[in-house]
């Protein structure tokens, strides 16, 4: 298993103008290389706290009496504050999608590189597995989904086969969705289960759901003058962090622009390459 490598990781941290007895908020924990550099950057008084919804995160939390680790999914974001007493926060990171070690894990059931029940959620003890979400949904609702979640023209058809086979693991659902739609003599620089991979993974765990949720209790918890930063991967999270900062009247957006990778860490880690980070500060007079 290739080693984790964090995105963008000097933008990001600097995107929070970090104050050393700060309180910050890493929403991804992830294998806690965000955590890490935000920890150096604090001084003694300082506070971390990261969430994960994955219970494996723990293996990779850091032993500092700065830190805490939240199981909870980011969209608990403004309660579990509540819960620790923590009012308000100097910023929040988020690292957004599926982190490279859970791609990697394929008994997961993200990636279609290894036959694997067909599960994708990032919390792998509550709610329904992707082979349970095509179960449950009608042919209409599913192509639906995997239309607005993954940009797929041939949702329909797709939809059609899957609740036809009711695939129970991602090397029956990748065969499926690339008989449905390969057309033969055509070479696709992707698998043509790419998209249906992403939309099922969307719609199992409420993805766009519980970020419009946390970015909404992140503009309240974090103090005037703090920031929140965004890392996305793809254009249906990009599209509602550019909204959120360019419409929200309590944040001032720093990022015309998102912030992208270079050449060097895209030869590092190419997995960055589609990555964008976008930055908003929370306005004085208006913010909570």
């Amino acid at each position: 298993m290739p080693p984790h490598l964090s995105v963008l990781p000097r933008e990001s941290i600097d995107a929070l103008a970090i104050v050393p007895d700060g309180t910050y908020v890493d929403a991804t924990f992830g294998a806690g290389g965000h955590t890490r550099l935000i920890l150096e950057r604090l001084g003694p008084a300082g506070r971390a706290l990261a969430f994960d919804a994955d219970p494996s995160a723990a293996a990779h939390a850091p032993d500092d009496p700065r830190f805490t680790l939240v199981h909870a999914n980011f969209r608990a974001l403004a309660a579990e504050l509540v819960a620790r007493d923590i009012a308000q926060v100097d910023g929040v990171l988020y690292d957004l999608g599926v982190s490279s070690m859970q791609f990697d894990e394929g008994e997961r059931g993200f990636s279609f590189r290894s036959d694997a029940p067909l599960d994708m959620r990032l919390d792998p003890t509550r709610g329904q597995t992707a082979a349970e979400y095509i179960a449950s949904h009608d042919e209409t609702e599913l192509a639906d989904a995997i239309f607005a979640f993954g940009e797929e023209r041939n949702s329909r058809r797709i939809a059609r086969v899957l609740k036809a086979r009711r695939p129970q693991t991602t090397g029956e659902l990748a065969a499926l969705v690339a008989g449905a739609v390969h057309v033969r003599g055509k070479r696709e620089r992707t698998h043509p289960a790419t998209r249906t991979f992403q939309a099922l993974r969307i719609a199992v765990n409420e993805e766009l759901d519980a970020l419009r949720e946390s970015l909404d209790a992140a503009v309240r918890v974090v103090r005037p003058g703090g920031r929140i930063a965004v890392i996305s991967f793809h254009s249906l999270e990009d599209r509602i962090v550019k909204l959120r900062f360019r419409e929200d009247e309590r944040l001032r957006a720093i990022t015309r622009k998102p912030i992208v990778p270079g050449d060097e860490e895209v030869a590092a880690n190419p997995r960055s390459r589609s990555a964008k980070l976008r930055i908003a500060e929370v306005e004085s007079e208006t913010a909570a």
